[in-house]
């Protein structure tokens, strides 16, 4: 088909579209933006649900000289997009995808199903109910985002993440210019506690000094189980093991008395106790304290990590056997059909995903990302900043997850030093208590009850419930509803 064909076959949605922005945003699209965006358009994925939302998804180049190129998947919200906010959500690692976790098993639209052929179920909880969702892989290594020069792998780290992000972001931008006058949030979880306020950070800065064109209409950040302080987040897992009964008072008073998690480095004596803490983690699941592990032949997706100073971060074994889908609708292996179905070529194809012909399959965590270069010890200085800025702040944690648990979030909240405008007090979802929440002047916190690592997995009601209070910048119900 000639290039004269294809613009033909595009024109009739691309009036369309010329419409909608022009009455619905006061919006004019150049025909080059309006092909841009016709190009990435997904009309439909392999086994995929009838739905009436659009998406899209494709590439935005971040750096032309080294051939830097960021992946990402966006779903138009799936009630009047026109008037609803745009959240970009986030999954940490560092080296993890947003697409593999966020997308497909949290809080996206569609969630890959075990099945022979290419199968997708609807989520009726996914989080474009509420808002317009963009989901990004970042940096590049991870998932389908890529780089033609291959020493930028060992050069990652914090500082060059977040500078891509923030480029992708003004790009994307560019190429969707209907929604740039949106409210704007960012979200994530896990190592994306660095990566959030990170990004935040350059977003806010940029505003009051760039270009008109460029302005963001940035309001808030929320994140969730997140990595924020290195004394607190690991002195807290620590503790919450003890605590919850999943180390011996011995290997605790050892940790404990051997382990300064304040100084930038762990000792040799620091880091053998702490093998013996992880080695505990083997036999049941650090995200989820009470949920089933996944036994499988097929299991070989790395759980999202995230980075212990003094250690290499830790990673999944492969184990064979069986595979039980416990009652509930939790299943364990789902990262397994994740996998297997973002590696077919025909679902690759519907993408725009893997154009440059990636030489290594698609996976959760990023074997190629063996080097971080630079993570600050604490991303308090930044949460201040943007405290004092009027960003808005959520901070949220599922009050079962052993790796970045409540504990070590409340100790970390803890060393902001905040005025309480509301104290700890429950909420609820429908008449049960879905967790609990305080409000302190400039950040709001909130437990959900039951929930592991990835919130929206385990709670995805209440996780819902939560995204609509955040972004209405309403308090969670204090009475039964």
């Amino acid at each position: 088909m000639g290039l004269c064909s294809v613009i033909l076959n595009f024109a009739v949605h691309l009036l369309l579209l010329i419409s909608f922005t022009k009455e619905a945003l006061g919006v004019t699209i150049s025909r080059k933006v309006l092909a841009e965006q016709e190009a990435d358009r997904v009309h439909g994925l392999p086994g995929q649900p009838e739905v009436k939302f659009k998406q899209y998804a494709g590439y935005i180049t971040v750096n032309e000289t080294h051939g830097r190129a960021l992946f990402y998947w966006f779903f138009e919200a799936t009630h009047k997009p026109e008037q609803q906010p745009l959240l970009l959500w986030l999954n940490g690692g560092p080296g993890c995808s947003s697409i593999g976790y966020g997308e497909a098993e949290e809080l996206g639209p569609f969630f890959p199903q075990n099945s022979s052929q290419p199968k997708l179920k609807l989520n009726p909880y996914s989080w474009n109910n509420a808002a317009n969702l963009l989901f990004l892989e970042s940096p590049v290594g991870v998932g389908f985002s890529y780089t033609n020069t291959s020493s930028d792998i060992s050069e990652l780290g914090d500082t060059i993440t977040a500078k891509d992000s923030h480029t992708f972001i003004i790009k994307w931008f560019r190429r969707f210019p209907q929604f740039r006058s949106h409210k704007f949030y960012i979200a994530g979880e896990s190592y994306a506690g660095h990566y959030v306020p990170q990004l935040s950070e350059l977003i806010f800065d940029n505003n009051r000094n760039s270009a008109e064109k460029d302005y963001i209409n940035f309001k808030g950040i929320m994140i969730g189980n997140a990595a924020l302080d290195g004394e607190t987040d690991q002195k807290g897992m620590v503790d919450y093991a003890w605590d919850h009964a999943v180390i011996s008072d011995g290997l605790y008073h050892n940790i404990t008395t051997k382990c300064d998690f304040s100084l930038p480095n762990l000792t040799d004596d620091c880091s053998v106790e702490l093998s013996k803490y992880f080695a505990v983690y083997r036999i049941i699941d650090m995200y989820s304290l009470y949920t089933p592990k996944c036994f499988s032949n097929n299991t070989n997706a790395k759980k999202e990590v995230t980075v212990v100073r003094g250690t290499t971060p830790q990673t999944s074994l492969k184990i064979g056997g069986w595979h039980r889908k416990p009652a509930g609708g939790y299943d364990p292996c789902a990262s397994d059909y994740t996998e297997i179905y973002l590696n077919r070529p025909e679902v690759q194809k519907a993408l725009h995903a893997n154009v440059t012909k990636i030489p290594y399959p698609w996976t959760h965590c990023s074997d190629n990302i063996t080097i971080w270069g630079d993570a600050p010890n604490s991303m308090l200085p930044v949460i201040k900043k943007l405290i004092a800025g009027g960003i808005r702040i959520w901070v949220y944690s599922g009050d079962t997850d052993g790796r970045i648990p409540v504990t070590s979030t409340r100790y970390t909240l803890r060393k902001l030093g905040l005025s309480i405008v509301q104290d700890w007090t429950p909420w609820y979802t429908s008449r049960q208590v879905g967790g609990w929440t305080i409000v302190y002047d400039g950040l709001t916190f909130v437990s959900i009850r039951g929930a592991g690592h990835q919130v929206p997995t385990f709670a995805p009601k209440q996780a819902l419930q939560l995204l609509r209070h955040f972004l209405q910048n309403t308090n969670l119900p204090s009475q039964p509803i």
